[in-house]
């Protein structure tokens, strides 16, 4: 499974899902889900997944973003369209409507947040002002281990932080018009329908395009969101089965290639 299939069809998955039977391997929502386990889901007040910022949080120009630049991860060792998707935060995107499904939790109460470490993969924060969160380092090692030994947890999974070192953790918060696709995948999940499919499936189109050298860095959330736009405006796409998620994703990604073919010199 994949967080792909949560974003596109969450709702209907979730709807045949028995309880425990889906269990997290992202490391962000294994975290919440270990953190959550500190309280009753009525005392949580809000899921903070975070985001490393991917190779660009600092970078003041991306107009000129070369493939070699974005998959340059600098803390993780992922495929090609996950570590695009993590430089222009559109994984975070898809993490939030992931963790809506997953947890049952509003949107207004999952935010995320820049942590350059990616030491700290989520935190839950309960009504009692206490906020729970899980570290380890910057490996999928303890998720894997945790989501296939659940209710147990394996030796020696992952290497322990040393708590003898001296560390430095920092977070800030996500600047939403240097990364709009956070907002976006945000606005895609709350509309809920066909909306979060389309956001993904025209992602997927995008970023094909910029790694086989025909689309800006800068343009791959711009041209989601013209896609995300044109669709919002027919009003809202009820999925009724999985034929119907295949059939706006597919009409998704014809469109955003006809989209590009557009913008094409």
């Amino acid at each position: 499974a994949n967080k792909e299939s949560l974003v596109a069809g969450g709702d209907l998955v979730m709807k045949r899902a028995k309880p425990n039977q889906i269990i997290p391997v992202d490391s962000e929502h294994s975290a919440i889900w270990q953190c959550a386990q500190a309280g009753r889901d009525s005392e949580i007040s809000r899921l903070i997944l975070t985001a490393s910022g991917g190779p660009f949080r600092d970078r003041a120009d991306l107009s000129s973003v070369s493939i070699e630049d974005a998959l340059a991860h600098p803390t993780w060792s992922m495929g090609a369209v996950v570590t695009i998707n993590s430089a222009t935060l559109v994984n975070k995107g898809l993490e939030i409507i992931e963790a809506h499904h997953l947890f049952s939790m509003a949107y207004e109460k999952i935010e995320a947040v820049i942590h350059p470490q990616s030491v700290v993969h989520s935190m839950v924060e309960f009504n009692d002002g206490s906020t729970i969160a899980q570290a380890s380092p910057p490996n999928m090692k303890g998720a894997i281990a945790y989501a296939l030994h659940w209710p147990h947890r394996l030796e020696n999974a992952t290497k322990a932080i040393d708590w003898s070192s001296s560390h430095t953790w920092s977070f800030a918060p996500i600047d939403a018009v240097r990364f709009p696709a956070v907002d976006l995948a945000r606005h895609c999940g709350q509309a809920a329908g066909a909306l979060p499919a389309i956001f993904n499936a025209a992602n997927e189109v995008a970023v094909d395009a910029f790694l086989a050298g025909s689309l800006a860095f800068s343009s791959i959330v711009n041209i989601v969101g013209a896609i995300v736009s044109d669709f919002d405006k027919g009003g809202t796409v009820v999925l009724r089965d999985l034929d119907d998620v295949s059939a706006i994703e597919d009409d998704a990604r014809i469109k955003t290639s006809e989209h590009l073919l557009r913008l094409a010199p």
